[in-house]
């Protein structure tokens, strides 16, 4: 039944989202709020008929009735209705289960999408509404459905070989994989000692620059073929070289064009905001969110300052063109703007639904600046990081002279590099972070003379000798493997902060200062999945259903083909583990030399939900049990000593993990871990550092006392209280109400739900 005088209904997922639009549409439309999605897969069940063509039985979501009611007698009034769920497949699937729980009550239905919150854009969405595309429901049935089948079936060979409540998933297994490959690789890692020799120079004008040795008798310097290996060899070098005529051999000037970056996709703005912030992924999506859905902006009211940020795309609006290259004009000058836009290539992997993400506003006084104090301190860095980015896209490349001088000294050339920049281009508004990690001989770039000529012989003030050790590759950060995650296909842009919160949530990784390192439980569940899954664990695999789930989107590819695909060879591979439970086991459970204190049998290391045990060997007849006392070796961390550069490794002493330098006794220096979340106090600028009382017990305090006393005994969580907004909650688990997280200032309770068996991807 249709209310003709009734007002237009409109329909979105979040209920700040509903705020917004509510108040652009005036007051001939109602705007309502799902929150989410209303129904789901039952969590006590499967709830997919796969002999059936994989037919999924949905249930109302807990909680949901009341908001499915109150849909339900708006519908009833309204004279139309628009589902404005976000712009996503998960966003079309919610739009088509409201539509299927509604119609009942009102079937004028229609979809609409917006990709920014403005005034502009929602009006023009609503005067253009469309069917529900049946294709992007079917892409994301495909997926949940997957990801229960995988959940719901591989997880009880978990409970059944390791303990009773793990749980696997089809793509967070993946990437635990990748974690796990690295810590191996990390392990096998062995340092090797090099030298490098550095020689003030002095030219005939008197100017001054430091130059490396660059090669020994026509051999270049690496540090994987040929290098100086230890303070002998060093000090040999250094004799010959004071008798040496240095001499500049060559000299190269070249012109080296550097190119903007295109703008944000959900990937590049999680590794960029991951990299230069220290924020998790999880957050960097939260507050993206809130720039996207509105913000109140005094008198210009809520409005979304960015576009949808879940894309894959670098495309961007004619008009959006238009609009930032008269930006950059009128606040740069026309020397910065290209002759013609510029145009990035998208990946052939991409959907391609969206926009890059960009600022929905590029007046002067929407600048990040003009509008800080309307946000908080993490909204105010998102925004400007995306509006720099989005500006920096479509201004000139910068030019820079980039000159290298070889010094020749009878059989040693030293080299020195400087570069001046002749034209800053895009850099006037976006400076790019790169990643530091990468393995190689240090570069020395200094300031260059500005008169010099080949031939020319220069005086030698100083030689230093340094001390180097090769580093092991360093464990993933948020950032990077955001950007592994990328390349290889694993996943789709809006999961990966899920991926990352499932496989913390489970334990199956943990951090280390802002680093990942899988824990030993995680180490099990991968090896055990990886031993008896090898064809579904995988990189190649788990990227080429995601394409399947992009084919069905496209009308390329069916719904049950597609699953039909999926399922058989995953079907083969769990029958025949499922028969061999026993044996796999036994294979995870080693046999010490511990005699049992009441049968004498040999007791075997067992998991169990505390970590590992001791156990008899003769279970069930013997049920003896005891505590595993393991020493645990140190392990390489991704710090570097502040006294004497050497690397740092994490140690367990009496109250917990510390980091200490590699080169004890000779260095003794040690200092806490960092949480890496910053301290919560106002202007405080310090991070919460694990620490310990003069009583051994531990907690964790601000890295500025005792110019800054905050202290609080739980471990912190990065997450903004819900009521009161305090910048962190406390990590807290009780007998009685198990485990939650709480506000250290109001003491609001967040109760963690048990975890659901399959992927949340």
């Amino acid at each position: 039944m249709t209310s003709k005088n009734g007002k237009n209904l409109v329909i979105v997922e979040s209920p700040a989202k509903a705020k917004t639009i509510n108040k652009i549409l005036g007051n001939s439309f109602k705007v309502a709020a799902s929150v989410g999605h209303i129904i789901d897969l039952p969590k006590s069940r499967i709830g997919v008929d796969i002999d059936n063509g994989y037919v999924p039985d949905y249930m109302v979501i807990k909680g949901k009735s009341k908001v499915i009611k109150e849909l339900k007698e708006a519908a009833k009034r309204a004279k139309s209705i628009l589902l404005a769920t976000d712009p996503d497949r998960e966003g079309e699937a919610i739009a088509y289960h409201i539509s299927d729980t509604i119609k009942d009550v009102n079937s004028n239905i229609k979809r609409v999408e917006f990709n920014e919150i403005t005034k502009p854009a929602v009006l023009k969405a609503v005067k253009h509404p469309r069917k529900i595309d049946l294709s992007r429901v079917d892409a994301q049935q495909a997926r949940r459905v997957m990801d229960r089948i995988v959940g719901y079936m591989v997880s009880p060979i978990l409970w059944k070989t390791i303990y009773k409540g793990l749980s696997a998933g089809r793509v967070q297994s993946v990437a635990l994989r990748l974690i796990c490959e690295k810590e191996e690789e990390i392990e096998s890692f062995n340092s090797v000692e090099y030298w490098n020799v550095l020689a003030n120079l002095k030219t005939k004008s008197g100017e001054e620059f430091i130059a490396k040795l660059h090669s020994i008798g026509g051999k270049t310097l690496d540090v994987r073929k040929f290098r100086i290996e230890n303070e002998k060899d060093v000090d040999q070098h250094l004799e010959k070289l004071k008798g040496a005529t240095f001499i500049i051999s060559e000299i190269r000037r070249d012109e080296v064009v550097k190119y903007p970056a295109p703008p944000f996709t959900t990937s590049t703005i999680q590794q960029d905001a991951a990299r230069r912030f220290r924020m998790n992924t999880n957050k960097i999506m939260r507050v993206a969110q809130q720039l996207y859905e509105g913000i109140n902006i005094g008198d210009s009211g809520d409005m979304g300052l960015i576009t949808y940020m879940r894309t894959d795309s670098t495309r961007v609006s004619k008009e959006s063109l238009e609009g930032v290259r008269n930006y950059i004009a009128g606040s740069y000058g026309t020397d910065y703007v290209p002759s013609k836009p510029n145009y990035y290539r998208t990946k052939k992997s991409a959907q391609d639904a969206h926009e890059a993400i960009r600022p929905t506003q590029l007046a002067k006084e929407f600048e990040p600046r003009m509008i800080k104090k309307y946000l908080t301190n993490e909204q105010y860095k998102i925004y400007e990081l995306i509006w720099k980015r989005f500006v920096a896209s479509q201004m000139k490349p910068a030019i820079a002279e980039k000159t290298t001088i070889f010094v020749l000294a009878d059989d040693y050339v030293f080299r020195a590099e400087g570069e001046v920049i002749k034209f800053r281009g895009y850099l006037q508004a976006y400076q790019p972070e790169s990643e530091d990690d990468e393995l190689e001989l240090e570069k020395t770039s200094n300031k260059i003379p500005k008169i010099i000529s080949e031939r020319e012989k220069l005086k030698l003030l100083e030689l230093q000798k340094q001390q180097n050790f090769t580093k092991p590759p360093p464990r993933y950060s948020d950032s990077t493997l955001v950007k592994e995650l990328d390349r290889l296909g694993i996943g789709r842009p809006s999961t990966y902060s899920q991926i990352l919160t499932t496989l913390f949530n489970r334990k199956y990784i943990d951090r280390l200062e802002r680093f990942i390192r899988p824990t030993d439980l995680g180490r099990t569940v991968n090896l055990l999945l990886i031993d008896h899954f090898p064809n579904i664990f995988n990189v190649k695999f788990t990227a080429a259903m995601e394409n399947d789930l992009d084919q069905i989107a496209m009308r390329k590819s069916s719904y049950k083909d597609t699953l039909d695909g999926f399922y058989q060879p995953f079907k083969e591979s769990l029958d025949h583990v499922s028969g061999n439970i026993k044996n796999i086991k036994q294979s995870l459970q080693n046999t010490t030399d511990q005699k049992c204190d009441l049968c004498g049998r040999n007791m075997v290391i067992k998991w169990g939900r505390n970590g590992k045990f001791l156990a008899c060997s003769g279970y069930p007849e013997c049920k003896n049990a005891e505590p595993l006392e393991e020493p645990e070796p140190p392990k390489h961390s991704d710090e570097a000593c502040e006294i004497c550069g050497s690397p740092m490794i994490i140690k367990r002493g009496k109250f917990g993990e510390f980091l200490a330098c590699s080169r004890y006794p000779d260095c003794k220096n040690t200092r806490p871990i960092s949480t890496k979340i910053d301290c919560p106090e106002e202007n405080c600028g310090g991070t919460i550092l694990q620490r310990q009382s003069r009583k051994g017990k531990i907690f964790y305090g601000c890295s500025e006392y005792p110019k800054c006393k905050f202290a609080i005994w739980n471990r912190p969580v990065d997450k903004n209280c819900p009521v009161c907004k305090y910048p962190i909650m406390e990590n807290k688990i009780t007998r009685k109400e198990g485990h939650f997280y709480q506000c250290p200032q109001c003491k609001h309770k967040e109760i963690l739900e048990k975890e659901s068996l399959e992927n949340v991807d």
